[in-house]
């Protein structure tokens, strides 16, 4: 239809180009008149329906661009949810991760007091060891040493041994009152 217009208006301009000028008129020219009003006569009837079908080309481009706006709009939304969305993920793992060196200090830090604590237990428990094989040395040194007396004088009586020691007797020895 757009081409049928300017088609039209084509031929208008041909029969005003080729038609014959006035004469004294300078640009007069002498045109069929029935001719140009039926060539109008088809313009106004065409122009309604290239005017509509403009209209409606504008109307579809225009819903087409707001539809893009659109549809812009939702994924910038939805990207700016997105990168939020990143951005408390890595707020958690941060979190997470210095909750995580706290316990570990801290679990390294009762491992430390456990470490310390034993090796106090430990410490205290040789001491007292050492303690009791001290005095139990010491009891068997007396003892050796009153065998001694007794063995060097077989009529002489053994000596008694100190109070809270254990007396010892070999087998076949008597019991000496």
């Amino acid at each position: 239809m757009d081409n049928e217009v300017m088609e039209l208006i084509d031929q208008l301009y041909t029969m005003v180009s080729e038609a014959w000028g006035v004469p004294l008129g300078n640009e007069k020219c002498i045109v069929e008149r029935d001719q140009v009003l039926e060539i109008l006569d088809e313009i106004k009837t065409a122009m309604p329906v290239e005017l509509s079908e403009a209209k409606r080309l504008v109307s579809a481009r225009d819903e087409f661009i707001n539809n893009a706006k659109r549809e812009a709009e939702g994924i910038r939304n939805q990207a700016e949810e997105r990168a939020r969305a990143l951005v408390d993920d890595q707020e958690i793992v941060r979190i997470a991760k210095a909750r995580s060196n706290e316990m570990l200090a801290s679990t390294q830090a009762k491992a430390d007091a456990l470490r310390r604590a034993s090796s106090q237990f430990c410490d205290e428990a040789l001491r007292r060891t050492e303690e009791a094989i001290s005095a139990a040395l010491g009891s068997v040194q007396q003892a050796h040493t009153a065998f001694q007396s007794v063995a060097g004088s077989t009529a002489a009586p053994a000596a008694a041994p100190a109070a809270g020691q254990p007396e010892i007797r070999f087998e076949g020895e008597e019991e000496v009152d």
